[in-house]
């Protein structure tokens, strides 16, 4: 029955997601991501204000995907489309995010610096990538346009 309901949903560019997790769930996930995307930012800062440019310069891509998704979740908040989203506002905004967040753990493990920044920057990104992830995984596609 569930294989016939999945087979009439077509899934394009113009698809709408919904989510029906509990508030109390997406403010645990929300909380905890947030907390792993600004850890990674604060020790990317740290690398440039220590002078430490090339770990600094390798960091910078996952840092600028994770502030796209920040960007684009603050803009989906702002429309209040928290819970229903088009296919491409999602994966711009969680799929971005959940991607800086896989990124960045590549990152801090090749990065040249002390084991506290690695450290905390990974861990940053393992937050920010199974968090936001998370999130993504309880996007369901809908018929509903």
């Amino acid at each position: 029955m569930r294989l016939e309901k999945s087979a009439t949903v077509n899934e394009g560019a113009d698809s709408i997601y919904k989510t029906d997790i509990s508030d109390a769930r997406w403010i645990a996930y929300d909380i905890l991501g947030n907390i792993g995307w600004i850890t990674y930012l604060a020790m990317l800062a740290k690398m440039i204000r220590d002078r430490e440019y090339g770990n600094a310069a390798v960091s910078t891509a996952p840092a600028a995907l994770m502030i796209t998704g920040v960007a684009e979740l603050i803009s989906e908040r702002i429309e209040g489309l928290d819970r229903v989203l088009p296919k491409a506002r999602l994966y711009r905004g969680f799929g971005v995010l959940t991607l800086g967040g896989i990124t960045g753990i590549a990152a801090s493990a090749v990065a040249d610096s002390s084991k506290m920044t690695k450290s905390a920057m990974g861990g940053g990104a393992v937050l920010c990538a199974v968090f936001a992830g998370l999130l993504l995984g309880k996007y369901k596609i809908t018929d509903d346009k």
